[in-house]
C-alpha cells in the first residue's frame, strides 16, 4: 500500500508521520515505512534548480516518482506526495491565519508565509491531489486545533480504511475576504 500525506508547508505532515512511523514500527500491520519524500530530495540531489525568490529547490519529480518505484509498503511525507502515484492521499490542512503563524515562528519570510497561507485558503495542494487521484482517494484532515498524535490518528485510520475519503470539508476561502 501507498499513502501519500501531503499539504501547504506547516500543516504538520512531517511531524504527525513521525510519530505514525514510530507507531507503525511496532504496531499491527500493515508494516509501512514511513518516507520523508523532501529528506530524499536533499540527500539523493532530486532537484533541477534552486528557486532563490522562494527559498526552495525545484523538484524532480521524475526522478522522485523513479526513486520511488521499488517502494511499494510507504507513507510518503512531503507537500509533494500527491504528484506521485499512491492509492490514499491525505491532505493536511490549516486555517491559513494559524498556518502563517506557523511558518514564520519556524523562520520563513513573511512573503513566503503569507503566499503559502494564500495556497491553502485557496486548497491548491487539494485540488491538484483531487484531480490527479480522484475523489475517492483523498482523505481532507483539518490540522488547525489537533494535537500531533490527534493528526496521526487520523492518519492510521486512513491507512486502515476506517475513514471514509473527504473533499471539499474544509473551507478556508473567508481568509481571502
Amino acid at each position: 500500500m501507498r499513502v501519500a500525506v501531503t499539504g501547504t508547508p506547516g500543516t504538520g505532515k512531517t511531524t504527525a508521520t513521525t510519530i505514525l512511523g514510530e507507531r507503525l514500527e511496532t504496531g499491527p500491520e500493515p508494516n509501512l515505512e514511513v518516507v520523508h519524500l523532501n529528506d530524499v530530495l536533499e540527500r539523493e540531489g532530486l532537484y533541477t534548480a534552486v528557486d532563490a525568490e522562494r527559498e526552495s529547490k525545484v523538484a524532480d519529480l521524475e526522478a522522485l516518482s523513479a526513486w520511488l518505484e521499488d517502494r511499494d509498503d510507504v507513507v510518503i511525507d512531503s507537500h509533494l506526495a500527491h504528484l506521485v502515484d499512491a492509492e490514499r492521499v491525505a491532505v493536511l490542512r490549516c486555517r491559513p491565519d494559524d498556518l502563517e503563524r506557523r511558518l514564520r515562528e519556524r523562520g520563513e519570510s513573511e512573503a513566503k508565509a503569507t503566499e503559502n497561507a494564500e495556497s491553502e485558503a485557496l486548497d491548491v495542494i487539494l485540488a491538484e491531489a483531487v484531480e490527479e487521484h480522484g475523489l475517492e482517494s483523498v482523505y481532507e484532515i483539518d490540522t488547525t486545533d489537533s494535537a500531533p498524535e490527534a493528526v496521526a490518528d487520523d492518519l492510521e485510520a486512513v491507512i486502515a480504511g476506517e475513514r471514509e475519503p473527504s473533499a471539499g470539508d474544509v473551507d478556508f476561502v473567508g481568509y481571502l475576504a
